[in-house]
């Protein structure tokens, strides 16, 4: 029995740890979130090392992934045993979902993987884990609404985020894997070389399903998130 209790936990789409698409994801942000080791990044012509870095530190914390259902803290009372055992249940109903071949797309102010093509049965994937998974989710408190609400939201997507505790959730959610943080600010041709490069370490990857659920927890709030577990999409 696992009566841990992390701060937060997410549901994610990772690739299986080892996979080519894991370790160029992983080493493009310089962390393995399922050994929390640091990875040597590449080496980019016209950017520094450690402006590389920094543009990568937001997504580098969060690991490599892209958001099925965002970070929340577990209501109290319940531990991982509960949340892994909704999500295995969860899994039970749900095959292996398409998904398209993943291309570098720039995404409001930020560098992301993309598909290209029909996305709506992992849209659906993403919905299930949100409205499924609801009911362990600690409410939001003022003060995290208020957050949230600095992002300049839309009426609907203010209603999202009272229903559901994250603004960008059902016809809002864009699936994607971050590349980089904000990059407002940057040298354009510093971002152009970064996209490039990108470009290079994902673009010959072949589409793959989604064959599993995986649970990224942050022990500590601040800590980076770290895999926890994998659940088989096994309908």
């Amino acid at each position: 029995m696992n009566t841990d209790r992390p701060y937060r936990a997410a549901i994610y789409f990772a690739p299986p740890p080892g996979s080519a698409a894991w370790q160029a994801g992983s080493r493009w942000l310089g962390r393995d979130a399922a050994t929390n080791a640091p990875l040597p990044q590449p080496r980019i012509d016209g950017v520094e090392a450690c402006t590389l870095a920094q543009l990568t530190a937001e997504p580098r914390r969060y690991g490599w992934h892209a958001t099925l259902k965002p970070p929340f803290r577990l209501r109290q009372g319940l531990s991982l045993d509960a949340l892994d055992s909704a999500v295995y249940a969860l899994c039970r109903e749900w095959r292996p979902v398409p998904l398209p071949a993943l291309r570098v797309a720039r995404l409001g102010h930020f560098l992301a993987l993309r598909p290209e093509g029909d996305t709506a049965p992992v849209n659906a994937l993403a919905a299930a884990c949100v409205q499924r998974l609801h009911a362990l989710a600690q409410p939001l408190n003022d003060a995290e609404l208020a957050r949230r609400r600095r992002a300049g939201l839309s009426p609907h997507q203010d209603e999202l985020l009272r229903a559901w505790g994250y603004p960008w959730v059902l016809d809002e959610f864009r699936f994607h894997c971050s590349l980089t943080g904000d990059l407002r600010g940057t040298d354009e041709a510093q971002v152009q070389s970064i996209e490039r490069a990108a470009q290079e370490a994902f673009d010959q990857l072949p589409a793959q399903p989604i064959t599993s659920l995986a649970v990224f927890i942050e022990r500590e709030p601040g800590a980076d998130f770290v895999l926890h577990q994998h659940w088989e999409l096994n309908a």
